[in-house]
């Protein structure tokens, strides 16, 4: 049985909505009434089915939907989409990485067939059907990168390792919280991780590159991230800002439920096989309040996590502006019983 894929916007009307199956899914990212930076990165192994992890490249209700929302923020911003001269070799790994996954994991909607370098890829949801030769980027419509990211859900920046250091010198980014890949392009792991705050003092990027550097291929890695979005945004970079950050102004305690959204990244790390290079998934998943306090485990939770937040990292999330309001309104749900061990709802 395959997915019924939802009609629904990130923009204007804001119509996006997880049906009650998908809430259930939600990778809601804290494991305990407290959160504090750490290099929470575990082997990125298959979970349980009906999860986010049943495949290890998610293809969820909202397929069509993101993919239509990303060839509009391409046509209004062509810059999101950038590949250094030397990574063209690691846009064909991605090609097949992105390709082989989604065809393991959903047949009924993906197929790709390979004779030698002449490849058939047909994409059901999409309407797509094409026969190419693997490295030959005149067979394409776009470059590898380009071409596959344009159909798969999540962000993708390719980091090419060297001098004992990763660099963001390829990446498709049009759903990222707040940075900009047109700043960040060829810059090493510290300098775009320079603006987080508390977390370099603590060293945790230090052993996160040593961690990340020694990635070997066929054992890939994962950790989840999160922050909070007003309205069902995909679309909060900086080059837009102008659009997305007064939203933050807007949140009163009768619309806490409907505008604020968890907003949670399922961050994955692959050793490409023919470049070297590594390849770094970002998956955003959405969940506004008033769908996941249908979870009460998750609304006592959420209501501790955020009102014992440090300031600097609420500052960071862009909080601050609501933060009082929605501690208030998640206070109403939260009984003072203890919440159980783990990630999932009870």
């Amino acid at each position: 049985m395959g997915i019924t894929f939802r009609k629904e916007t990130f923009r204007d009307d804001f119509t996006f909505r997880n049906s009650p199956e998908h809430i259930r899914r939600f990778p809601f990212p804290f494991h305990e009434d407290s959160y504090m930076y750490a290099v929470n990165i575990e082997p990125h192994v298959l979970g349980p089915k009906g999860s986010v992890l049943e495949n290890l490249i998610d293809v969820d209700e909202h397929y069509v939907a993101e993919m239509q929302d990303r060839a509009l923020v391409l046509a209004e911003d062509p810059l999101r989409c950038q590949s250094l001269s030397h990574m063209t070799l690691a846009g064909w790994d991605l090609l097949e990485l992105l390709m082989e996954q989604q065809a393991l994991g959903y047949p009924e909607h993906f197929t790709l067939t390979r004779d030698g370098d002449r490849w058939r890829w047909i994409n059901r949801p999409l309407g797509i059907d094409d026969t190419f030769t693997f490295g030959d980027v005149s067979t394409l419509p776009y470059g590898p990168m380009e071409y596959i990211t344009r159909q798969s859900q999540g962000d993708f920046c390719i980091l090419d390792q060297r001098d004992g250091n990763l660099w963001m010198d390829a990446g498709m980014v049009t759903t990222q919280a707040d940075w900009s890949l047109d700043f960040d392009i060829g810059m090493n792991f510290f300098e775009w991780h320079a603006p987080v705050p508390l977390a370099h003092e603590k060293g945790i990027f230090v052993r996160a590159l040593k961690f990340l550097t020694n990635i070997q291929q066929g054992k890939p890695a994962r950790r989840l991230n999160w922050t909070m979005t007003i309205n069902p945004r995909l679309d909060t970079s900086p080059e837009n800002y102008h659009k997305w950050g007064p939203d933050r102004a807007t949140v009163t305690p009768e619309n806490v439920g409907e505008k604020v959204h968890l907003r949670v990244e399922l961050q994955s790390f692959w050793r490409l096989p023919r470049s070297n290079g590594i390849v770094f998934p970002i998956r955003c998943y959405l969940i506004k309040m008033d769908e996941l306090v249908t979870q009460p485990k998750w609304a006592r939770r959420l209501h501790r996590v955020i009102r014992d937040l440090p300031d600097e990292l609420a500052n960071y999330k862009g909080l601050t502006r609501y933060r009082a309001t929605l501690v208030e309104w998640l206070s109403k749900l939260d009984d003072g019983s203890p919440t159980s061990p783990g990630f999932g709802p009870d």
